[in-house]
């Protein structure tokens, strides 16, 4: 299925990208692999959903945020690429989660980026390895941030 209707079914539109203020590139080609770097639970530049995970936001909460996450990185990944359709594979997911002392199930939020990438891309394309790891802080008290690996 073509990606794009599949995110009109989704109800999905992708918004602009939005350029950090840091040195970095938001992909990065090597050979066929596409490395998206950490997109936040940011909207327009501003934190969409910030503070820790356990403690001001609940995990449902924490799932929307890793979802605004995947959303920035199709929005870089479609700038990149010209078109989501070229993306064979979603390979990696490394997330982030701001976390309350106590709190582990970091997993549970980062489902909510994985799911956006399995509805959209299948179960086979969109499901890669994935590592859901809690912290302290992230830039701007954002609760979540994920870098992603893609095969084109």
């Amino acid at each position: 299925m073509d990606v794009y209707e599949k995110l009109k079914e989704m109800d999905l539109n992708l918004p602009s990208p939005v350029y950090p203020k840091a040195i970095l590139k938001p992909v990065k080609q090597v050979g066929n692999m596409l490395y998206v770097s950490g997109q936040t639970s940011s909207e327009n530049g501003a934190p969409a959903v910030s503070g820790k995970v356990g403690a001001e936001r609940t995990i449902e909460e924490g799932q929307k945020a890793a979802r605004i996450c995947a959303i920035n990185a199709l929005s870089h990944l479609e700038n990149y690429l010209g078109d989501l359709n070229k993306i064979k594979s979603l390979v990696k997911t490394l997330g982030f989660v701001a976390s309350a002392p106590g709190f582990n199930e970091q997993p549970k939020v980062i489902n909510g980026a994985s799911a956006l990438f399995r509805d959209l891309l299948g179960e086979e394309a969109g499901v890669g390895v994935r590592s859901a790891i809690g912290v302290n802080e992230l830039p701007g008290n954002v609760t979540v941030e994920i870098e992603f690996i893609f095969e084109i």
